[in-house]
């Protein structure tokens, strides 16, 4: 049998073909627009994903027997507000993960409910990018639009309603709501009566492997589905990239750089960050996890190359950065350009270049840029290592580890061996991995990764590059402290 498997980025969606034995059969991307109304918003159209999403399955079959897919699961971007109307009519556009507009209702959660009482709650305290403040700030400032919610949806959310026409979501999207009582794995009631929600306007509550319905007869017919094909919960973006390279269990570490940078640690059992620096979530394996986020990591990237130097050839770029210049560059990068998350929780943060003079080389600023990312995540790392996690190599994905330098670095900034799945297609292929299970293809998340999930190489730090990198980080770490009062006054 085959299985697609879809991943809703935040500039695209990709969609995959894949047979059980994990092998890869077609791959399709379609992007869609991404708007910046006002300085700091970020939002999208969720029929526009919907519209990708058609096309994308269509072009996927070409060519193949549609009749074999038995099951389809989604990755998407986390966080995101998506709100229906009582005829499931989209109210307004959804309001992305790194949208920074929310900054005093999360500031009011964190203080005037405190803390302590988030994440007695949910077992986390207020991110600007979380969709509880966006569902206040809704409430505050277009009370006729949230007067109109019926349903709140996630963005893969969407997607598998526009599916199955059932509202649904899963355990490791819900978490990053600071709407869902992670521990229970059940909405918390005293977080929706504080956003002014009620239960019914919330979408049932499902495991990330269990099938939440089957494709709607009008949309099989449409894409060129079977009708009984079957559409399991799915999972977060990073939650489904955890289950595509196979860090499902316990103890397990993922590092993604993708349009944003986690670092994901699995477990079976729960736990709660007590400095709530990392994000105690479900995991779609049916445990749970810790992650830290970081908001801008290949975007910063793909935005000083591309919008900055105008090219798109990023290898190239690359090419001047030789090992002798690892860990001695005197040219620092501060990678908040929307703010930051994980560890300093931070929405007046700003991208910044330290340590600039006039013999410093174009090649010295995108060196620091791939540096200040790999600081940044080791900023999340060092929390990690403070409440005792011992992290001794990781799993890595996403658009960025397709660059041999970035790998290098970042395997030298945390000191640790980083492994290269074989199959480095992250939330698309864990969503097909989940669907493979939620069809009885596996037993199990843990079963279907130890059967797919294989590692093609290893990349090992360089005691003496790591030596220097570890200075460097001292360095990196003064940078942010000294600027915080800036960054306030200057927004």
């Amino acid at each position: 049998m085959q299985y697609i498997g879809i991943d809703l980025g935040t500039s695209a969606v990709k969609i995959l073909l894949v047979d059980e034995k994990g092998t890869i059969l077609n791959t399709v991307s379609r992007e869609y627009p991404l708007y910046f109304p006002h300085p700091g918003w970020s939002e999208q159209d969720p029929v526009d994903w919907w519209t990708a999403v058609q096309d994308g399955v269509q072009a996927l079959l070409t060519g193949f027997d549609a009749a074999k897919v038995a099951g389809i699961g989604c990755g998407g971007q986390m966080h995101g507000l998506v709100a229906l109307d009582a005829q499931d009519e989209v109210i307004c556009p959804a309001i992305l993960w790194n949208d920074g507009r929310t900054a005093e209702e999360t500031d009011w959660l964190n203080a005037e409910i405190g803390k302590g009482k988030l994440s007695e709650l949910t077992a986390n305290i207020a991110f600007a990018g979380f969709t509880a403040p966006k569902l206040l700030w809704m409430r505050n400032k277009e009370p006729e639009n949230f007067a109109r919610i019926s349903k709140v949806m996630l963005p893969k959310d969407y997607i598998n309603y526009r599916l199955t026409g059932v509202h649904a979501c899963d355990y490791s999207d819900a978490s990053g709501m600071l709407l869902l009582d992670v521990a229970h794995r059940r909405w918390s009631k005293e977080m929706l009566d504080i956003c002014g929600m009620k239960e019914a306007q919330m979408p049932k509550l499902f495991e990330s492997y269990e099938p939440i319905g089957t494709v709607k007869p009008e949309v099989a017919q449409s894409l060129g589905l079977p009708e009984n094909v079957k559409v399991v919960a799915g999972a977060g973006d990073n939650a489904a990239a955890a289950v595509g390279t196979g860090v499902v269990g316990e103890g397990g570490c993922n590092i993604s750089l993708g349009t944003s940078g986690t670092i994901f640690i699995s477990s079976k059992s729960f736990g709660v960050d007590p400095h709530n620096a990392l994000h105690a979530f479900c995991h779609a394996d049916g445990g749970w996890h810790l992650m830290g986020c970081m908001l801008s990591a290949a975007s910063c990237n793909k935005w000083f190359c591309e919008d900055i130097l105008n090219i798109s050839d990023y290898a190239a770029e690359q090419t001047a950065i030789t090992d002798d210049k690892l860990g001695r560059n005197r040219v620092f990068f501060l990678p908040y350009l929307m703010g930051e998350r994980s560890p300093i929780n931070d929405t007046d943060a700003r991208g910044t270049f330290v340590g600039l003079s006039m013999d410093s080389a174009r090649a010295d600023m995108v060196q620091a840029v791939l540096e200040g990312v790999a600081f940044a995540l080791r900023d999340s790392f060092e929390v990690a290592k403070a409440i005792g996690l011992a992290i001794d190599r990781s799993r890595l994905c996403g658009g960025g580890a397709k660059s041999p330098l970035w790998r290098k670095i970042l395997a030298n900034v945390l000191n640790i061996p980083l492994d290269i799945p074989q199959t480095e297609e992250g939330p698309g292929y864990g969503g097909a991995m989940l669907a493979m299970v939620g069809t009885g293809a596996y037993t199990s998340v843990q079963a279907c990764a130890d059967a797919l999930c294989h590692v093609r190489e290893t990349v090992s730090p360089d005691p003496a590059i790591a030596t220097r990198y570890e200075a460097q980080y001292r360095k990196f770490q003064k940078i942010y402290p000294t600027m915080k009062d800036l960054f306030q006054n200057i927004k």
